[in-house]
């Protein structure tokens, strides 16, 4: 932004304020009319041609005005999303739903999606922890049929994980108690299941000549269980309906390119877990989304901590014509308090 002028940079920003707001291509006089630019129509329009000149602005016909590009949104996001802090009649409804939810009956990651949905507009997504990320209150196998066993593992966070699970050795029912209870020892002191199962890899190392059958059996299907979590595309989706009203998307291609977006997780996995790497709230503007066939959405997410690391994501897709500057704080906001009450229905299981 400081290749332009402040003037240029007042324009630009009103110009994006008024499409966010109508959805319609803005011309010099309406710029006049609203904004108080102290400026005349024909000073507005030879600046809103330099902007389009410098790839901010885009005119869709000769006759109509302009409408923001990648780039203008991003110069606008940049400069100004810091500015505003979440709407206080948006943190009362986030406290208020959340303050509602039964701990061990409602899912708090899919009624936060639902919420910040409902309150953006747009599609909500949220990215829960791996599965091997989050600390285990107790693992239980149960015989399926030969060579197939079903794990339950319940996290300390609430959740409850199925997987089938296959091993080369058949393991009857007395055996698997003895399983259980060495699980049992193993989870105690709220390990994941990758350090569950490098705990054993290490005793078994340290006691190479004295391991038993036992230790054998367990890290089998613990590899197993690990296994079969490779590839699982874990993600919560709520509100793309909320899409498919908004004009953008009245076009019968753009709602099909949409709903194959939203059908193909594995990009949006992708664009979650970068957030992982990331501090704060990160924007994907149009083409910055890499989702493909549909080039004009945005996506607005932050990584949401447990026991203070960041375990999952949680974030909003829509029109790049959204208003930022109450998004972006709101699904902070979104984050920090879906978090904070992950840790407390956790603490209160342990207690």
């Amino acid at each position: 932004m400081t290749e332009l002028a402040f003037r240029s940079r007042s324009i630009l920003f009103a110009a994006i304020t008024e499409y966010i707001s109508s959805g319609e291509p803005v011309g010099s006089r309406t710029l006049e009319k609203r904004y108080s630019l102290n400026l005349s129509a024909a000073t507005i329009r030879n600046v809103l041609s330099d902007l389009e000149d410098g790839g901010y602005l885009a005119q869709p016909h000769t006759s109509a005005g302009r409408i923001p590009t990648d780039k203008g949104f991003r110069a606008f996001v940049d400069a100004l999303v810091q500015m505003r802090d979440v709407a206080v009649e948006d943190q009362a409804a986030i406290m208020a739903r959340m303050q509602i939810l039964r701990p061990g009956v409602d899912d708090v990651m899919r009624e936060t999606g639902r919420i910040l949905s409902s309150l953006t507009g747009a599609a909500a997504v949220v990215m829960p922890p791996r599965p091997e990320d989050e600390r285990l209150m107790q693992m239980r196998f149960m015989p399926l049929r030969a060579g197939e066993l079903l794990a339950v593992l319940v996290t300390r966070s609430g959740n409850v994980q199925n997987r089938v699970v296959r091993v080369s050795k058949e393991i009857d029912t007395h055996a698997l108690e003895r399983v259980h209870n060495y699980l049992d020892e193993l989870v105690r002191e709220g390990r994941t299941l990758t350090e569950a199962r490098d705990t054993l890899a290490a005793d078994m190392q340290r006691e190479r000549d004295h391991y038993d059958a036992l230790r054998k059996a367990v890290k089998q299907i613990l590899d197993a269980t690990i296994d079969a979590a490779e590839g699982r595309s874990e993600m919560l989706i709520e509100g793309q309906g909320r899409l498919l009203d908004r004009p953008e998307f009245a076009d019968v291609d753009k709602v099909r390119a949409l709903l194959r977006t939203f059908e193909e997780k594995e990009k949006l996995l992708e664009l979650l877990d970068r957030t992982m790497d990331s501090r704060g709230v990160q924007v994907l503007i149009g083409a910055e989304t890499n989702l493909g066939a549909v080039q004009d959405l945005s996506v607005v997410s932050a990584s949401y901590s447990q026991g203070g690391n960041a375990t999952g994501s949680i974030g909003v897709i829509g029109p790049t014509r959204m208003d930022y500057g109450k998004v972006v704080p709101l699904v902070g906001f979104a984050a920090e308090k879906m978090g904070e009450l992950l840790d407390k229905n956790r603490k209160d299981r342990e207690d």
